[in-house]
């Protein structure tokens, strides 16, 4: 359970951290780009051996696909600061970790290396899982912008539905992706090597796109950016080292570890967002988030019952 309360810990760290962004006068999309230059520099300390890097055809097609990843974090990333900041950390979690259902999905239609038979409770979960998201980023109280002003956060109603909905869909697709290639190209030893990869995919493609941005849009980069990203960067990449070490030592059961990891960090986020940020639910926020713990439970009833 140690991996498990880890990657939980530094999970939740993100989103809380990314919701701060705004009251620092932090750009989100700055940030973000910075954080995987963090995330390297973590997963070379975290590396105990360096010469694993002169084994790596930069060419072959895991490398490229890994490194392709990237730019699916980037995306991922964004999408989760910005449903933090316009919707709810709650809201964001929910999205987060009720995307188990894409990764649950792909296993069982298009991989096909689930180890279990699905039963109708299965199936009634993955549904549920759905109604849960729903209820959870449905906001009608008000919200305090970075600038200190009051709005009303059902205003606009469609992106306060489309921000948890699009985290949702880029959270399942990243997970999906991250289990696949992990464990197809890459090696039980080399959880490092397969971050450190992809990160740096991230850093070329959001970098690119910063510049392009830099020169034609005339962006300014500011030293609270830089330094909000690198911040951030140490989590992020704690949270998915731990994870992954959490999917190793259980033989890479994504519907054992999943479920006990989306829990948790449900749970965890909803208190923290509350004591740090005192975000209120609604009752449809807690019955959704009832729902959440219910069809996770649900989706994975056989694993959690050994």
């Amino acid at each position: 359970m140690l991996y498990f309360s880890l990657s939980v810990l530094f999970t939740v760290a993100l989103y809380l951290i990314m919701r701060a962004f705004p009251r620092y006068k932090v750009d989100s999309f700055h940030a973000v780009v910075f954080n995987y230059y963090a995330c390297v520099l973590t997963g070379l300390l975290l590396t105990p051996d360096l010469h694993l890097f002169q084994n790596v055809t930069w060419h072959s097609e895991g490398t490229l696909i890994t490194l392709a990843l990237g730019g699916m974090f980037v995306v991922t990333f964004m999408l989760i600061g910005l449903t933090a900041q316009k919707v709810s950390v709650t809201a964001t979690s929910l999205a987060g970790n009720m995307s188990l259902v894409i990764p649950v999905l792909f296993g069982l239609f298009v991989f096909k290396n689930n180890n279990k038979e699905f039963t109708v409770i299965n199936y009634a979960g993955l549904v549920i899982a759905l109604v849960a998201l729903a209820l959870g980023a449905i906001q009608s109280t008000k919200k305090e912008t970075s600038a200190g002003a009051v709005t009303n956060a059902r205003s606009p109603a469609n992106l306060l539905l489309i921000l948890p909905l699009l985290t949702f869909l880029a959270a399942g697709t990243n997970n999906t992706l991250i289990n696949y290639l992990s464990v197809k190209y890459y090696a039980p030893g080399e959880t490092t090597l397969f971050m450190i990869i992809a990160c740096s995919g991230a850093i070329l493609i959001g970098s690119g796109i910063l510049l392009v941005r830099i020169l034609t849009r005339g962006e300014k980069l500011h030293w609270r950016s830089v330094a909000g990203g690198l911040i951030l960067g140490v989590p992020n990449f704690l949270s998915l080292y731990f994870l992954l070490l959490a999917l190793a030592s259980f033989g890479n059961s994504a519907a054992f570890v999943f479920p006990i990891y989306n829990i948790l960090t449900m749970l965890v986020s909803a208190c923290a967002a509350w004591l740090i940020y005192h975000e209120r639910l609604n009752h449809l926020n807690k019955f959704g988030l009832l729902l959440a713990v219910i069809a996770i439970i649900m989706i994975s009833y056989q694993e959690l019952s050994l």
